[in-house]
């Protein structure tokens, strides 16, 4: 048992100073104070003050096994560790392929996600890739989402991307139709996460889906929404709609707007509420160890970055710090949203019952001080001592 004193607490609303109790996984109390003797219990007591708690993160767009490849096989970025995870703050992650669905497979994907389940945090996988046809484990989509647990969704398919296989209409609905059913037969959200890159076509294909079959808009999750200017005034009028679009972190945001004309989240955001978009209609993730290509106008290869989940905290800050953003919008794009539209049960909010998935931030330099995932305590304060199974073992 772990108890958490007097901190401030944005569930992600704020609900003010509160004491919170953790058993068995789950958060079981939230109280102004708990004063129950629980010396006998063993429990663990953390100091809250001058600390706020958050939901743990979510990071619904990580390639754990690695990316790249896209400059050749010493392109290739490597497979993530249960610490790049936590002491970032991620508590959940869902895995994904991109460009290469050949020299990585579903099934490592799968067996990855087991593994850092296994070192204490919750995670789930999108099947496919970048192409299409899905590839799947067993002869048949539907059948995938009925008999294997981590699988919640399909992508990242991509569109508008000189790296996609070019699908057609018949093609894109087809794979959307299967993940939809295959979501309501299993009761998993089903989503489509689809790569948007910077083609003239933009969410073409999603929009024709939406206007000329019965699939609805909320079966959708874009990302790389901010990409360039023009891209993300398309997703802009999708979010109105709406739909959720995806924004992709940066621990750089300097540099990939300079170089590419992305718009970091902080910006991004702060349109979306002049705007008027819906607060549930926006996340963010880090697109982690997935390959950050660029390329000149002819689209030659120019060089290469990883991508980190320590990238999410460097946009929530800069949302609250920079844009006075509430904190209490800012942190929807890694917790709340996410949960909510990849029908993640018990994720996402600081609320009994819930899994005790907990972040707890400097109260003035919103810096990661303690992270709880599963009840454990995996990453404690600045000292960032880690822990889980694998690191236990190591130490």
């Amino acid at each position: 048992m772990i108890i958490i004193r007097q901190a401030k607490v944005y569930a992600p609303d704020f609900i003010g100073t509160k004491d919170i109790l953790l058993s068995d996984q789950k958060i079981i109390k939230i109280a102004d104070q708990i004063t129950t003797d629980l010396s006998e219990f063993g429990v663990t007591e953390i100091d809250g003050s001058g600390k706020i708690v958050v939901p743990g993160f979510i990071d619904c767009h990580f390639h754990i096994l690695g990316g790249g490849g896209e400059g050749g096989f010493q392109n290739r970025t490597p497979e993530v560790t249960l610490s790049q995870l936590t002491t970032a703050g991620v508590t959940t992650v869902v895995g994904c392929l991109g460009t290469d669905g050949e020299g990585r497979d579903m099934v490592a994907l799968i067996s990855k996600a087991r593994g850092l389940e296994a070192e204490g945090i919750t995670t789930f996988v999108y099947e496919g890739s970048y192409r299409l046809p899905v590839k799947t484990v067993s002869d048949s989509l539907i059948r995938d989402f009925l008999t294997i647990d981590k699988v919640i969704g399909i992508g990242e398919i991509a569109i508008s991307d000189h790296r996609s296989s070019q699908p057609s209409f018949e093609e894109f609905t087809r794979a959307v139709a299967d993940a939809r059913v295959g979501g309501m037969l299993s009761g998993k959200a089903g989503i489509v996460n689809v790569h948007l890159g910077g083609g003239d076509r933009k969410l073409e294909l999603i929009l024709k889906t939406i206007e000329e079959t019965e699939i609805p808009i909320t079966q959708f999750l874009p990302t790389h929404a901010n990409r360039t200017q023009e891209l993300f005034e398309s997703c802009i009028e999708f979010a109105k709609k709406g739909g959720v679009i995806d924004f992709t972190a940066s621990e750089d945001p300097d540099f990939w707007e300079k170089t590419d004309g992305e718009i970091r989240f902080s910006k991004g955001l702060k349109r979306l509420l002049e705007e008027g978009v819906e607060l549930d209609k926006f996340t963010m993730t880090s697109d982690g160890q997935g390959s950050l290509p660029y390329f000149n106008e002819k689209n030659e290869f120019l060089g290469l970055g990883v991508g980190s989940s320590k990238a999410l905290m460097v946009g929530i800050k800069e949302a609250v710090l920079k844009e006075n953003i509430p904190l209490e919008i800012a942190i929807r794009a890694i917790t709340e949203n996410p949960a909510k539209i990849l029908k993640l049960q018990g994720k996402g909010q600081v609320k009994e019952t819930f899994d005790a998935d907990l972040c707890l931030l400097d109260e003035k330099t919103l810096d990661i001080d303690t992270v709880i995932a599963k009840g454990q305590v995996m990453v404690e304060n600045k000292e960032v001592k880690v822990w889980g199974t694998f690191e236990k073992t190591i130490h």
